[in-house]
């Protein structure tokens, strides 16, 4: 693409509501405490992605489901503030938006309980009619908080049309084989890639065996992030590990998200993969110095350290 263009991006996956709660200490089982803060935060992995890529200056477009209920107004409300295109996102009547009702004590420890409600509603029909909107993008973005054969549905519209595909494996379930092909970049976390692989990643050996192990597969690529130690790059082409920079992190909820949202903006732009993944580090670290999840996410303005991507 041009550099007077800009990066065009769909993702296909998840919206949710965060209904975050601050407590001292967690309830025993029968009991009522009271809690100190209450926060409402936008989430899913799929609108975090495509949050994350419009905050980088992209033109988004989201592909999901929503129930036809007040937190599905509020997260449509919140892409049109984003300027996140959602003709691609429908709703269901008879289920919920998705929500993940989360409890925070004063160590920092959580429980989380996810609903994926309207979510796991995400068709195969909902992902044809849509085929427009992702045969018009550079790059696919795809997770898994929505069915997986809507996800290989995408996929292989995506391939037809020639569009740069990536998929993030997360939470880590059994994939079709089939669908490992369509994924020009494969960007599990370390955790997800021994799930998927039955494999060790202890050791960097280990970790350079899991990624052979998914490459062998028939992915294009594999982009593994592995939290203080970097993130391996692991193809034909490349095999290096990027150096993650050392902060104090106050919340890395939704780093990954950030990290791949990120990056595919930034190889939609012509970067390479090693200068896309060492600016999409960047990126991630910023933003688990901040608490929160979308709105911990840096605008691309604030990126001085990107001033050569813009």
């Amino acid at each position: 693409m041009s550099v007077s263009s800009k990066a065009k991006i769909c993702v296909v996956g998840s919206c949710n509501m965060d209904l975050i709660t601050y407590v001292s200490r967690m309830p025993v089982p029968g009991e009522t405490i009271h809690g100190d803060r209450f926060l409402t935060c936008f989430g899913g992995k799929g609108a975090n992605q495509a949050v994350m890529a419009a905050k980088m200056g992209a033109d988004v477009s989201m592909v999901g489901k929503l129930g036809d209920d007040l937190f599905g107004k509020d997260i449509l409300q919140n892409f049109d503030v984003q300027g996140i295109d959602v003709t691609g996102i429908t709703q269901s009547s008879d289920a919920p938006t998705g929500v993940a009702p989360i409890t925070v004590n004063a160590k920092g420890q959580n429980s989380i309980i996810v609903v994926a409600g309207a979510n796991e509603q995400l068709s195969e029909d909902d992902i044809q009619n849509a085929e427009a909107i992702i045969s018009a993008a550079h790059i696919l973005i795809c997770q898994m908080e929505v069915p997986v054969l809507s996800n290989l549905k995408a996929l292989q519209l995506a391939k037809r049309a020639g569009v740069t595909t990536v998929f993030n494996p997360a939470p880590a379930q059994a994939l079709p084989l089939e669908l490992y092909p369509l994924c020009d970049y494969f960007c599990p976390n370390e955790t997800e890639a021994a799930l998927l692989t039955g494999l060790p990643v202890e050791t960097d050996a280990q970790v350079k065996r899991a990624a052979e192990a998914l490459l062998q597969r028939g992915c294009g690529t594999i982009v593994m992030t592995m939290g203080a130690r970097g993130v391996l790059l692991w193809g034909d082409e490349v095999k290096e590990v990027i150096p993650a920079e050392r902060v104090k992190a106050v919340d890395s909820s939704g780093a990954g998200d950030c990290f791949v949202g990120s990056l595919s903006v930034l190889l939609a732009e012509g970067d390479s993969l090693v200068t896309a993944t060492r600016k999409a580090c960047e990126i991630a670290t910023l933003s688990v110095q901040k608490e929160g999840t979308q709105r911990s996410y840096p605008e691309r303005k604030d990126l001085l350290k990107l001033s050569s991507a813009s």
